[in-house]
């Protein structure tokens, strides 16, 4: 079912031209990722999708009733004594007790478990939570997200994740969380220069996608060369246009000519020169931080070696900023020491912008840091550098204060780099950062000549730039573990299985420990039942299995069926597990029967 129909819509600013006659339509059960750099007009499109800002042309058309939902990058809050239950009361529509109950249960998964704070009272990350919890509750058709990825720790994005994968709403939404819109996304759109591209398929096979149109468009153009440098030929011998034929010759070569040429992405190259870097980089010892009764780090200790490549994670609030700081020389250690060699020149790419001054032009605030730069073929100016960013002569010479805020974020992301240091330390890099400048980043760390420190909850970057990870619990002690995120997960996993292992066989030993010489009245009614009771329960999981499959373009019908099959086979797990304990007291009373 056709939910909004948005056709030729254009929208401007000023001279620059934001979107220009698009058209697509949203339908039941897509779930929409849109790509574009910074700057290329995806919020703007949300926020028109939503009715926010109106279109400078075109129509959009809705299904009679279309309920719409939109999360923003920052949540909207109500006044300052809203509290978290009032919020989500408002938002997602509590009007039964289930749903309260369900709301409430969404929130402690979150990590929210005071239900009667002040909104205002929360933190960034915490109030991004209650949003995402109220927009998965919110009773509307379509779900309008605006990088509801960021500002969330890992646990959070896997819990949002899987409930998007369920929820029967369609979704349209603006995120660079790669792994997220490969998981998520059944349709994703490419804004590029004002121009909109539809492909059916995640992230991964959009690039699959997006490389053959590509590869289309310049087979085309090299034709389009062709023609015009053969009719060209014919025009310069003189030809006259006095027949119907040469005339409408003439009027095709003029027609062809207007289009404009196919123009491959300009991808940002950076090869600046790193400084320096002694054999003594940075060294922490027994380092501890809290703030207040809470000890946020405790008893840290770690040599930098000039090569490390490492990531921090953990949940929000666990201390991985103060860490950063402390190792960066930003933050002081309440106890323990943190040393820095002599040839340690350290760039810092914050969670925050650095102050910039919207009144002065966007080449001035490059060239506070030199004319030229130098890289490993020689020197290239600022406004070289600047070109290789994707900032056009004109966003050059424009006002800082005119640029937007994914534009600014590369815009300081430029001037860290070409600071040349040789020890990186960034605090969420990948925060408002386009795929493309994310892609860029990751190549120029690949053949960085320092150590690189990060924060991070973007689980791709972490997996292609870092090769150690320190976690971060909340207990104030890190957890090293070696190579990417993807191998942190896996060996996270691995070592809770075998604590539940060991957790199950003491308990078995505890069992077994009773030595029971004859079964109790209702051991011996459960164990002349419990087989026909294990093939009820295995008939019945098959048939929810067999419904699942008749219901898998159902979301509604398909979560219920789901939610059955999951107490089927939890029920079937425990009821297998007294057998293993029945059968074994029953051979050992048989066993003993003998003697």
């Amino acid at each position: 079912m056709n939910l909004m129909t948005i056709e030729n819509v254009s929208k401007s600013f000023g001279e620059k031209t934001i979107l220009d006659n698009i058209s697509f339509g949203i339908e039941t059960g897509d779930k929409i990722g849109i790509i574009g750099i910074n700057g290329a007009g995806k919020s703007t499109l949300l926020k028109i999708i939503a009715g926010i800002e109106d279109a400078d042309s075109g129509n959009i058309a809705q299904m009679r009733g279309l309920r719409a939902g939109y999360l923003p990058q920052s949540p909207l809050f109500g006044d300052e004594e809203e509290t978290v239950i009032d919020y989500m009361s408002k938002t997602g529509e509590l009007d039964t007790p289930e749903r309260m109950t369900e709301a409430k249960t969404s929130l402690t998964r979150l990590g929210i478990t005071d239900f009667n704070a002040p909104c205002s009272y929360l933190s960034g990350g915490q109030r991004k939570r209650v949003a995402i919890a109220a927009a998965m509750m919110s009773k509307v058709d379509l779900l309008i997200l605006d990088e509801p990825t960021n500002h969330i720790d890992n646990n959070t994005v896997e819990w949002f994740e899987n409930n998007l994968k369920r929820t029967a709403k369609a979704v349209i939404m603006v995120t660079h969380d790669r792994y997220f819109l490969d998981r998520i996304a059944n349709k994703t759109i490419e804004l590029d220069k004002g121009k909109l591209y539809v492909y059916y398929g995640n992230y991964s096979e959009f690039i699959v996608k997006k490389a053959e149109r590509e590869e289309r468009e310049l087979t085309e153009e090299k034709k389009r060369q062709s023609f015009l440098r053969n009719e060209l030929k014919w025009i310069r011998r003189g030809a006259q246009a006095r027949t119907t034929k040469q005339k409408a010759r003439l009027q095709r070569f003029e027609d062809i000519s207007s289009i404009r040429s196919v123009r491959r992405d300009k991808n940002i190259e950076f090869d600046g020169v790193a400084s320096r870097l002694g054999r003594k980089t940075i060294e922490a010892d027994n380092i501890s931080k809290s703030y207040g009764d809470k000890t946020v780090i405790k008893d840290f200790t770690y040599h930098l070696l000039k090569d490390d490549r490492i990531g921090i994670v953990g949940s929000n609030g666990v201390g991985k900023s103060t860490l950063l700081g402390m190792l960066s020389g930003s933050i002081m250690p309440d106890s323990g020491s943190v040393t820095f060699g002599e040839t340690v020149k350290i760039g810092v790419f914050a969670q925050e912008n650095a102050i910039m001054d919207n009144n002065i032009r966007v080449i001035d605030y490059i060239k506070e840091s030199g004319e030229y730069i130098p890289v490993k073929n020689g020197k290239i100016t600022a406004s070289q550098l600047l070109d290789r960013f994707l900032f056009t002569p004109d966003m050059q010479y424009s006002e800082i204060g005119k640029l937007s805020g994914g534009e600014k974020r590369r815009l300081y992301l430029l001037k860290v780099l070409m600071g040349c240091p040789n020890i990186l330390f960034m605090d969420e890099p990948t925060n408002d950062l386009d795929i493309a400048t994310l892609s860029t980043l990751e190549d120029y760390l690949e053949g960085f000549s320092g150590a690189v420190i990060t924060v991070s909850h973007d689980r791709c970057f972490l997996d292609r730039t870092v090769n150690r990870i320190f976690a971060l619990d909340g207990s104030g002690y890190a957890k090293q573990y070696e190579g990417g995120y993807s191998d942190y997960i896996e060996k996270l996993s691995a070592d809770t299985k075998t604590d539940a292992k060991t957790e199950k066989n003491t308990a078995k030993v505890w069992d077994k420990g009773k030595k029971k010489l004859k079964m109790t009245y209702n051991e011996e009614r459960e164990w002349n039942t419990i087989d026909d009771d294990i093939a009820a329960l295995e008939k019945q999981i098959a048939e929810k299995e067999a419904e699942m499959e008749s219901n898998v373009s159902n979301y509604s019908i398909l979560q219920s069926l789901i939610k059955d099959k999951e107490e089927l086979e939890k029920q079937y797990n425990e009821k297998m597990d007294r057998w293993v304990y029945l059968s074994e007291l029953y051979e050992k009373i048989k066993s003993e029967s003998k003697q």
